[in-house]
């Protein structure tokens, strides 16, 4: 009898019974060059791309460079790229830093709109050249519903306009990811001992201060989400 579920809603079943490293196993034998991943190379990107070296090591990974990333970041960068095998690929604004400033000022500062529109030129635009480019639909992130109250109701897989969104981690703890680190000897990011409880963007990423939780240092607490894990709300974009 043929099925009634939707990709997302099988790929989401699927998902559930299996364990990390099986997950993307799994997703590669099935749906093949459709598959993507993305990493921001943030405090805990080194789990998700060290399952990929060993589980699935012909997913292409992409790194969108928004040219404003942490002095440490770019060189944690390098670090894991020495340590594992992952296929990744680097994609960058159509727009410089500098063109950016010139023509529309410091975005990061303004308010909804120009955070957006920052969002769009630095993260969603390339990452959105990327999958087309690639040819993928299946896009693989390493969110975790523990990581803030934007995510805690996620499902394994979802619909994102022409993209199918997986979440091979999603059901990870806190505690799952920190066995993870020490049991593979994976380097933590250098500006985590720093008190960073999470990463992004030189000028809209903070350290966390006593009594205030990790989604009140993105954006100056205006929102914790970069653009890449909601809907664009662009026509023509797939993400």
């Amino acid at each position: 009898m043929e099925s009634t579920l939707t990709e997302a809603e099988l790929i989401a079943t699927n998902m559930q019974s299996r364990k990390a490293g099986e997950r993307l196993a799994w997703l590669y034998e099935q749906y093949g060059d459709r598959v993507v991943a993305s990493s921001s190379f943030g405090l805990q990107a080194a789990v998700m791309l060290h399952l990929i070296s060993e589980h699935a090591p012909k997913i292409p990974v992409v790194f969108v460079d928004t040219g404003y990333l942490f002095k440490e970041t770019y060189e944690y960068i390098e670090q894991l790229k020495n340590k594992l095998n992952v296929d990744l690929r680097t994609y960058v604004p159509e727009l410089t830093a500098a063109r950016q400033e010139a023509l529309y000022g410091k975005l990061w500062e303004g308010g909804a709109d120009e955070q957006q529109k920052y969002a769009v030129i630095n993260k969603i635009e390339p990452m959105n050249r990327a999958l087309r480019e690639i040819g993928g639909d299946i896009w693989l992130s390493g969110v975790r519903r523990a990581q803030s109250s934007t995510r805690k109701d996620r499902s394994f897989a979802e619909k994102q306009t022409k993209t199918t969104k997986v979440y091979p981690i999603l059901d990870w703890a806190d505690a799952q990811v920190n066995a993870y680190f020490a049991q593979n000897d994976l380097p933590r990011h250098p500006l985590e001992a720093q008190g960073y409880q999470t990463m992004g963007d030189w000028h809209s990423t903070v350290p966390v201060a006593e009594g205030e939780n990790a989604e009140a240092s993105r954006f100056n607490g205006q929102k914790y989400e970069c653009g890449l894990h909601l809907d664009s709300g662009v026509q023509d974009f797939q993400i």
